[in-house]
């Protein structure tokens, strides 16, 4: 549904395709994200379309219906038929909980750790449409009672589906969203502390992934932005005029962008890590990666949430003193150029993570578990 979920496994499957046979299967993407020639075959793979999924998350709607998990599931046993494996890794496919059982195929579900029913974590506010009719407070009393019983609505289609197939229901939201006969967290564990971690969960560590160029902007005042293909866009503007005193790289991730200032130069893709090292500032709409992009370069960081686990991942980096949260439905040009002078005059905290990380690691569990 996302750009950074089918990148998260493009890293993972390249890292492994040397030694296994690798199948890779995701809907149909910017086709500049793959390679001319990548080490696996690749397969179409049903899913719903991206804006269905935005406008889901941005209202709080629930993502999927029994309708779709049904049609998800079929095709993920055609699939299953076709290919074989021996092991699936899945991002975000819910189906897979059902499909994986059926088939007598292991599950290595991709998560991240804030999402834990084990995660010890309140749950912030994101950028929902009572925020602007009751204001932040109001609305985040409202949004704390409610949140249980959403939860719930939402795994309840997913829940009956496996019922029907005689399998137990798993929980709320939190539950489907990490399970698996392994749950692999994309997450550096300093940031997310968990209680009593079952010992099928693993933190891999951050999943880094880049394509288009290098930064072609030489200046000591370098600022990249992204907002990725999930980010809100409406922030955008605030952010620019912020930014009015650097030259700025903006990686619109192939989004539509509005008349840009002089000092802005726009690529659909940015070698992100790179752009990072090279940065006085990052900013993001505060996901995971981008964010942890910066927290590897030890870049200051602003990041302007606007879903729920944008939300989870940025509070977890401002509580770490790595980075500077500005809601994004709020921000103005005063707020987030108050947000870059904290980010700057913070002594930065690197993530211990390098790029070989999280693949290294994946690769000695597939050789454990493959």
């Amino acid at each position: 549904m996302t750009l950074a979920q089918v990148v998260r496994l493009l890293a993972l499957a390249r890292s492994v395709a040397a030694e296994h046979e690798v199948h890779f299967a995701c809907a149909r993407f910017d086709p500049a994200i793959f390679a001319a020639q990548e080490p696996f075959q690749r397969w179409p793979l049903l899913s719903i379309a991206a804006s269905k999924a935005d406008f889901a998350v941005r209202f709080g709607l629930p993502i999927y219906s029994y309708k779709t998990l049904r049609a998800y599931l079929a095709d993920d046993l055609r699939l299953i038929d076709q290919v074989r494996p021996d092991l699936i890794v899945g991002d975000l496919r819910w189906s897979l909980a059902v499909s994986g059982p059926l088939s007598k195929v292991p599950v290595a579900s991709l998560a991240n750790a804030y999402w834990s029913p084990h995660a010890i974590r309140d749950f912030p506010l994101p950028e929902h449409p009572l925020v602007k009719l009751l204001g932040v407070k109001l609305a985040g009393e409202h949004f704390r009672k409610a949140l249980p019983l959403a939860f719930r609505l939402f795994a309840r289609p997913l829940n009956r589906l496996r019922q029907r197939h005689g399998l137990p229901p798993l929980g709320s939201l939190p539950e489907v969203l990490t399970w698996g006969d392994h749950t692999l967290f994309a997450d550096p564990p300093a940031l997310f502390p968990l209680r009593q971690l079952p010992a099928h969960h693993h933190f891999l560590g951050p999943i880094h992934w880049s394509t288009g160029a290098g930064p072609q902007v030489k200046s000591s005042r370098l600022a990249y932005v992204t907002l990725g293909s999930s980010g809100n866009l409406r922030a955008l503007p605030a952010v620019l005029e912020a930014l009015h005193g650097f030259d700025v790289l903006l990686a619109t991730a192939g989004r539509k962008m509005p008349r840009l200032p002089a000092n802005v130069r726009a690529e659909a893709y940015v070698r992100g890590d790179l752009a990072c090292r090279q940065a006085a500032l990052v900013v993001c709409n505060g996901g995971a990666s981008t964010a942890y992009q910066a927290l590897c370069a030890g870049a200051p960081l602003v990041g302007l949430p606007m879903n729920l686990d944008q939300y989870l991942a940025m509070e977890a980096i401002e509580r770490a003193n790595a980075g500077v949260l500005v809601r994004s439905g709020t921000a103005t040009p005063r707020l987030v150029q108050a947000a870059i002078e904290r980010a700057l005059a913070q002594p930065g905290a690197r993530s211990q993570a390098n790029e070989l990380t999280a693949t290294l690691q994946f690769r000695r569990f597939i050789d454990n578990h493959a």
